[in-house]
């Protein structure tokens, strides 16, 4: 029988209120193929890797219908009684490292003895490693979601890592493509994000957030545009901004995985979510993003081939000072077991500082993960 017929999905309004933005550039992906258009949008993206970490693309060869069925299908899933999306959570494994399908709101302490507000929903890429069962509204669509999954891979994060590897002066620019094949085991993934409305009193308890500043732990982030005004990033100068929902574009970040293999030149983004702006704080948040993350036999060691790293003495990072060489398999294991450990109540100031217990943040001996207010 077919599966239930989806509604289309509606944006809400975006915000009227006068937020302070990010000055954040945007790369023209159909500049790509053009002569000498990569080497063009390799200047745009450098300044922005190198300082924030943050950037907007468009004309990515996804279509709006495409991105807006992804919506649909996420808000499905959550509109799914909470014994339903149940069946696809499993704390044991999540407490291990193993994030893929369902995690409920509340599984964690956000502070002051606030819960998170946040519920997500993992679908692994389909590279024949991942095999899980899914909910009916997701397995009617399987082969959507699929196809949408590796067009957010192709479309968008090849292109990207090719102008990474143009950006590094390495000798082939599929050097990094050929790190984050698609069906090479790793562990990419799209997701479902929402966030729930909370009351004016339980955002003042938290200083206003949905989560704390933090860093991405993979390669590359895309983040579908909606409008429900709530990203903030901390830029050069240490302020706090809000990413403006542009139409027709993703806002990419990058990540851990790759500041470790540039030895710290291309910046891990740091960013939070707060509660939104007045006129939007009674809507709920849903959010469309896929992580790429490196394949997981790739050993996270500054990248040794890269002329640019090499002049600039970049040879090291926080993981080989340690005496590190984890692969990014480990690494993915060891840095979401402590960012899915239970945690006694976090205490957070009027002001936003986050204060944790001794072992809360310890990812391995000697290397903590970084909070930001």
């Amino acid at each position: 029988m077919p599966g239930k017929i989806i509604d289309r999905y509606d944006h809400v309004p975006v915000t009227k209120e006068d937020l302070d933005w990010a000055d954040l550039v945007t790369l023209d992906l159909s500049q790509f193929e053009q002569p000498g258009g990569k080497e063009s949008l390799v200047k745009q993206l450098d300044h922005a890797v190198r300082n924030v970490g943050f950037f907007y693309v468009k004309n990515f060869n996804i279509s709006q219908e495409e991105v807006d069925r992804q919506f649909a299908l996420g808000r499905e899933f959550y509109a799914l009684p909470l014994e339903e999306k149940l069946k696809y959570h499993n704390a044991d494994d999540l407490a291990k490292g193993e994030y893929n399908g369902y995690r409920p709101a509340g599984h964690r302490i956000m502070g002051n003895g606030v819960k998170d507000n946040v519920q997500v929903y993992n679908i692994p890429k389909f590279d024949g490693y991942h095999n899980r069962q899914q909910p009916q509204v997701v397995a009617d669509n399987i082969q959507e979601v699929e196809t949408f999954s590796r067009k957010c891979h192709t479309e968008v994060v090849e292109k990207l890592l090719r102008l990474f590897a143009i950006l590094l002066e390495l000798p082939d620019e599929d050097q990094l493509v050929r790190d984050h094949q698609y069906d090479v085991k790793g562990e990419d993934h799209l997701r479902y994000m929402h966030y729930s409305a909370r009351s004016v009193e339980e955002n003042k308890k938290v200083s206003g957030l949905y989560s704390a500043g933090h860093t991405d732990l993979g390669s590359i982030t895309l983040l579908f545009r909606q409008p429900v005004a709530a990203l903030q990033i901390l830029n050069s100068q240490g302020e706090w901004k809000w990413v403006r929902p542009q139409d027709g574009t993703i806002t990419i970040n990058t990540c851990d995985a790759l500041t470790a293999l540039t030895g710290g030149l291309i910046k891990s983004s740091i960013h939070r979510v707060h509660a939104p702006p007045a006129d939007q704080a009674h809507v709920d948040r849903l959010g469309v993003l896929y992580f790429a993350r490196p394949n997981n036999h790739v050993i996270l060691d500054p990248i040794s081939n890269s002329p640019l790293l090499n002049r600039l003495g970049l040879h090291d990072n926080e993981l080989t000072r340690l005496g590190q060489h984890l692969t990014m398999e480990e690494w993915v294991k060891v840095r979401q077991t402590q960012q899915q450990r239970r945690v006694k109540d976090v205490k957070i100031s009027e002001d936003g500082k986050f204060t944790h217990g001794e072992k809360d943040l310890e990812i391995l001996p000697g290397l903590n993960a970084k909070v930001y207010s």
